[in-house]
Parts: structure tokens; sequence; C-alpha cells
């Protein structure tokens, strides 16, 4: 199905939230407890899908949620459906300091992978699937950047990204990153995980054991302040522990710290 067209407004310096005006009979899809404020005449239903495929039955549903449940993520969305006999608006509010980034899919050939907590609302008829990478060291080592939303249609998607976010565009060139610093990135653009330097720098070095590898032709969203690393400094100080960035082997580069 074709995205409703919305039109949207960004407000905010570092704790951004997105305006989205709604014609009347007009949709729009939200991660569950996104939602900031909404107009009169807006209703919302919690349901189990994106609803992208009114037709895929309670099977597909299923088959859907279990997908995102792999991710992490609730295997509900909300849906903003605009009731009423005129024009109103729905609020979504990112979760923590960042910034919001409106994609216009259709702009960039119909889909974007991104990181599994990057999706913040979209356009209904937008699909929210999953993508494995299936080399096998990302398997065991790419922590962050292992499991990713495939998000596709011709409509606006909403993403939220930690700190400052930055736009590369890669001209067949490679480009190392910390996996958790990843946001999104164009299908075009291949992706892997290497070590990051030798054992002494990945033991002391404090930058993580792996980096991730983007080599192609192609748009990457970038982003400064990882959620894991907000999360990272905030731990000690709460009494909790730290982890390791990025990697499902996280903590092992902490052990000499104690």
């Amino acid at each position: 199905m074709r995205s409703h067209e919305v039109d949207y407004e960004v407000f905010g310096d570092d704790l951004q939230f997105v305006e989205i005006g709604l014609d009347p009979a007009e949709t729009v899809v939200a991660e569950a407890g996104a939602m900031m404020y909404l107009d009169d005449g807006i209703e919302f239903e919690t349901k189990m899908g994106d609803g992208s495929d009114p037709d895929q039955g309670l099977f597909g549903k299923l088959k859907a949620a279990g997908k995102r449940a792999i991710t992490g993520e609730s295997v509900f969305m909300t849906h903003f459906t605009n009731r009423g006999g005129g024009r109103s608006k729905v609020a979504f509010a990112a979760p923590y300091p960042g910034k919001i980034v409106p994609v216009d899919l259709a702009e960039i050939g119909g889909r974007l992978i991104c990181q599994k907590d990057a999706f913040l609302c979209a356009a209904m008829g937008t699909k929210i699937g999953i993508v494995f990478n299936k080399r096998l060291g990302t398997g065991f080592f790419g922590g962050e950047g292992f499991i990713l939303q495939d998000v596709s249609g011709d409509g606006l998607a909403f993403l939220h990204a930690g700190g400052t976010i930055i736009e590369k565009r890669l001209m067949g060139e490679r480009l190392r990153v910390d996996t958790g610093c990843i946001v999104a990135f164009e299908p075009t653009i291949d992706y892997a995980i290497e070590r990051a330097g030798k054992l002494k720098s990945q033991v002391f070095g404090g930058e993580g054991l792996f980096l991730a590898t983007l080599h192609g032709t192609g748009r990457v969203w970038l982003q400064s302040l990882p959620f894991s690393r907000l999360a990272d400094r905030i731990a000690p100080l709460g009494g909790g522990s730290s982890q390791d960035e990025g990697s499902v082997i996280g903590g092992l580069s902490n052990i000499f710290e104690r």
C-alpha cells in the first residue's frame, strides 16, 4: 500500500519532538510510549504490527511480532488516526537527548537499514521489519549492529539518535565506525565487523574490541552519543555495572580496570 502523506515540524534542540499533521483518515504509526500530545479528533489504537499489509492475517501478524520481539522492541505499535472533520496534529517525543531525523523513503529508493532502537514513527503504509547481517563475525561480535531494523515504503519515516547527527555520503570509500554510533544507512552500503587494531589497543584503548566497516556508495547517518555510551557513564554513578558498547562480549576490556 502507498504511505499516507503527512506533514511535520521538528521542535527543540537537544530534546526534540516532532509534530505531525494529519488530514481526515490519515494515520501515523509509532513505537509504544512515544506519543507526547494529540489534538481532539485523533484516536489511537494499539495493534500488533505496522499495518502496512492489511491482508496478512493472524499468522502474518504473529510472525511480524516475533521479529520485533527479537530486536527487543514491543510487539505492539500504536496507530494514530485522524477521525475528525478537519486537520489535527499529534506529537512524538524523543526518549533521550538527541536529534530526530526525518527521512523521505521515496527519495532514497524506498528502503533504509537502521539500528534496532532508532525508529520513532512513520506514515501509515511504512513497513518496519528486521534484517540480520549474514556474516558470522558480525553475529558474534556486532552487538548492537547484528540485528538491524529494515524500514521500507514511499512515505516519511522519523528516526531518533543521541547527541549530534551527521549525514555522510560514501562514494565507494570505506568508513570505520564504532558500532554504537551507526544510526542508519542505505542498503547499497555493505556492513561488516572487524577487529579494532592490535590486542593492546583492544584491551586498553577504551574504544571497544570491534569496529563496524561501511563500504560502498550511499548515505550513512551517524550519532555522536549512542544511548549505550550514555548509560555506560551513568550506570557506575547509580551503583550499576558498565558494559562495553557494541559487543556481545561486553566488559572484557574492563577486567583490567578493577
